[in-house]
């Protein structure tokens, strides 16, 4: 690059508005992706494969599914209709070229420049003249998007997600324009961005809306920043300050009612508990941590403490993922944690990244980092396949032996083009700096430079095998001798603490000794903050090295998480550990895990690109002569890191083990009970059972069965023609609805069924006893499940038959 990134910023600001003025700002600032070079095995290979294989093949997907296509038609270059399945499907196309010029600030690849210049040239030729830009929308007539409304911006409040869509476009342009110096993009974000200044604010003729999708308060900020335009940042605060304005119904508890799920429940200054649908909140919290710092607006401060505080105490999960309910996609109430229905949506463990580097930012404390970092190793990475071409949109924590398996795309694919722009920025997670000095946050090979406070420059080279190895040494080169402090982040879990609040502990802990030495000799430091501080005049060729203890540790949960109680989850670093099938001769359900149980680390460079397992023996509990005796046994556990997950198949996986074997007894002695069990969604299950049906449709393997319009579905199961049988249907507890249908065994009715959505997520086991008159003398009956006149029968998420208690 022949500038800085800060000549950068400054000579465009100075473009924009001529001279600036100090103004507020962030006092910890992170050194930029431009000027950090991973050089590991572990995120370099990750950032590569993201340039060589999910970005083009995100791209190629946004064409074939006809995204790229509706800036050809709205600039009226092709004959079309909007043809996409949601209005927001422009902002994947945004988010692919935000990563994609991340990446081509690390590595030159002039193929991708032309294709960025392409797009950028058909997005200029899809923006209307005053600078409006929604394909949608301008494309217009009967493909127009029923959330679009009849006219500009009057569903913004709910989902038309025109402001979220170009707030990603800002942050593209701006990642563009750093990484390139060309001001195509950027000029199409500014035309924009002056336009919503035009439109939206609290003077007389203005409109005020809270958008219905936060995303627009961050790309405004960001666009501050680069072009120093005072009014961009002004408007990110206007669009904050109108939620909790709206006349919702305050006194319903239904969270599409009360604006909960919108966060507009309560202006944002007044808000401390973290509610409704997980990404527009987290991308809000970072908006306001923003605006807390670059307006110095105390009450933002204050309110981004709190709602940082209840997250962490009680809305996370142990792998750093947020947001436990499918209803909304939703943070659940304090301490709902469930596992098996876990949502933790990747781009929910995205944003929590992006908020804990601003709250990082805005205190300097190591706590955020360690918050990050948790989310980043594990709910992050669990979002996409090693080879990078396969996605997680929720992620959970357990799951039975119908496994859970990542997919190539989504109708709603914001994962995938969220994980295509996030990974490759992780470089600028790594360094921050401050009139102190400079931070260590992030530990992994690399080459930076760092450009201190005063201007002065810092080359740094760090070498560790981290994540799996605590060693790390750091290789000073400033340009010529310099008195500052280097911070070093004493991470959580070296101190006996998980994570910085109550939520989680460890069951035998003690902390860990750290060792640090300046050029070969022990160095004396202090704490602050979480880092340690080394202080003194520093020279090109000084050498620190730190060894942080890489001990297993065996976490629990606050009495409060019920889905937790008498279990243990392990951890060794950043990593959270979880068992799976294929290592454990099919099933891990069915273990035990205590306290004292031994585990021992042993690295494997065969699976998953490298990784430290975690080996031992533990209690498993097994059943024996067709489930007549329940006994305990010892036997091998393997357990690989939670992110690798679901690459060898489908089956059982979990995160937490139960350390009360009664408990997998009496779940033993439930599973003997059953006969017969169709996997939903899975082809090879469904056709063994002889599936048939009229407007029926699934989700795919392991997920859910309904039919709509009248429709049915049906199995052939097997029964037990000398005992009472039941059957058992298995519904998500936020599925409603007009969901209405009837169950039927052999065409005789058994129940009726009508679902409503609850808050909270679970699943929910609905028994029908079978008359014995229709199983005597059978060996197998057909259930089918049938819709009442325009109601939609399902979702079914399991079909079972089993004997009744005796």
């Amino acid at each position: 690059m022949k500038k800085t990134l800060i000549a950068l910023l400054t000579s465009c600001a100075l473009a924009s508005c001529g001279s600036v003025q100090k103004k507020s700002d962030y006092l910890y600032k992170d050194v930029p992706f431009t000027n950090v070079h991973f050089t590991d095995n572990f995120w370099a290979p990750r950032i590569e494969t993201i340039r060589s294989v999910t970005v083009p093949f995100a791209f190629r997907k946004c064409e074939d599914t006809h995204r790229i296509d509706n800036f050809a038609v709205a600039a009226r270059l092709m004959e079309g209709k909007f043809n996409s399945p949601y209005p927001f499907d422009d902002s994947d196309v945004y988010k692919i070229m935000e990563g994609a010029s991340y990446l081509m600030a690390v590595k030159k690849d002039q193929a991708l420049d032309a294709y960025m210049d392409s797009l950028i040239h058909l997005i200029g030729a899809a923006q209307e003249p005053d600078g409006y830009l929604y394909t949608t929308r301008t494309i217009g007539g009967e493909s127009l998007h029923p959330w679009a409304g009849s006219k500009r911006w009057e569903n913004e409040r709910d989902n038309s997600h025109e402001l979220y869509n170009v707030g990603h476009m800002y942050e593209a342009a701006v990642a563009h324009y750093l990484a390139t110096e060309k001001r195509s993009f950027l000029d199409i974000a500014i035309k924009n961005a002056n336009l919503l200044c035009e439109t939206f604010g609290p003077e007389e003729g203005k409109l005020t809306v809270a958008p219905g999708h936060q995303e627009i308060e961050i790309g405004l900020v960001k666009l501050y920043k680069v072009t120093g335009d005072e009014r961009y940042l002004n408007l990110s605060e206007f669009f904050l300050d109108a939620r909790g304005k709206y006349e919702h119904d305050r006194n319903s508890e239904d969270q599409f009612r009360n604006g909960a799920y919108w966060q507009d429940h309560k202006p944002v200054t007044e808000q401390d508990e973290a509610v409704g649908h997980a990404v527009r909140a987290t991308y809000m919290y970072s908006a306001m941590t923003d605006v807390a710092a670059l307006k110095n607006e105390q009450p933002y401060k204050e309110a981004v403490d709190k709602l940082w505080s209840n997250v962490v105490g009680k809305k996370l999960y142990i792998t750093g993922g947020i947001g436990s309910t499918r209803h909304g996609e939703a943070f659940g109430k304090n301490y709902e944690l469930p596992n098996s229905t876990a949502y933790c949506e990747t781009c929910a463990s995205i944003a929590n990244c992006m908020w804990n580097l601003r709250m990082f930012m805005l205190h300097g404390d190591s706590k955020y980092i360690d918050v990050l970092e948790r989310s980043l190793y594990n709910a992050v990475l669990s979002g996409i396949s090693l080879d990078g071409k396969e996605f997680f949109y929720p992620n959970v924590l357990t799951c039975d032996e119908n496994g859970s398996e990542r997919s190539e795309w989504f109708d709603c694919s914001c994962c995938p083009s969220n994980l295509s722009r996030f990974i490759p920025s992780v470089p600028g997670y790594v360094y921050a700096v401050s009139p102190k000095g400079f931070y260590v946050n992030l530990y992994g090979a690399s080459e930076a430079d760092i450009v201190l406070s005063n201007g002065k420059h810092v080359k740094l080279v760090q070498q560790t095998g981290y994540p799996w190895d605590g060693k790390i040494k750091l290789e000073l080169a400033p340009e010529s001798a310099e008195r500052f402090d280097v911070m070093l982040r004493i991470p959580g879990w070296v101190n006996n603490q998980p994570v910085p609040s109550d939520l989680y502990h460890y069951a035998v802990g003690e902390k860990g000794t750290v060792n640090i030495t300046v050029n070969g000799r022990a160095k004396e430091y202090k704490i602050e903050k979480g880092y340690a501080v080394l202080s003194g005049e520093w020279k090109s060729g000084d050498v620190i090295e730190v060894d942080l203890p890489m001990d297993i540790h065996k976490s629990e949960a606050n009495d409060k998480v019920e889905a937790d109680v008498n279990h243990i989850a392990i951890e060794r670093g950043p990593i959270v550990y979880c068992a799976e099938f294929a290592d454990n001769n099919g099933a891990v359900l069915n273990y035990v895990l205590k306290p004292e149980t031994e585990l021992k680390t042993v690295y494997d460079d065969t699976l998953f690109g490298g990784v430290n397992l975690l080996k031992g023996y533990a209690e498993r509990i097994v059943a024996e002569d067709n489930f007549k005796v329940i006994k305990s046994v010892t036997d091998s556990l393997t357990l690989i890191p939670y992110y690798a997950r679901s690459h060898r198949g489908n089956g059982e996986m979990t995160v937490w083990f139960t350390s009360d074997e009664m408990i997998l007894k009496n779940q033993l002695m439930e599973r003997g009970r059953i006969t017969d069990k169709v996997i939903i969604g899975n082809a090879t299950s469904e056709a063994a059972h002889n599936l048939k049906g009229k407007n029926t449709h699934t989700g795919g393997s392991n997920t859910w069965r309904d039919a709509s319009d009248g429709g049915w579905f049906s199995y052939t199961m097997t029964v037990d023609a000398e005992k009472t049988m039941e059957l058992v249907l298995t519904y998500l507890s936020t599925d409603g609805g007009n969901r209405e249908f009837e169950i039927f065994v052999d065409d005789k009715k058994v129940g009726e069924q009508k679902l409503r959505p609850e808050t909270y997520s679970a699943w929910i086991d609905k028994v029908y006893p079978i008359p014995v008159e229709l199983t005597k003398g059978k060996k197998n009956v057909v259930v089918k499940v049938q819709a009442l006149p325009g109601m939609i029968a399902g979702g079914v998420f399991g079909c079972r038959t089993q004997k009744q208690k005796e």
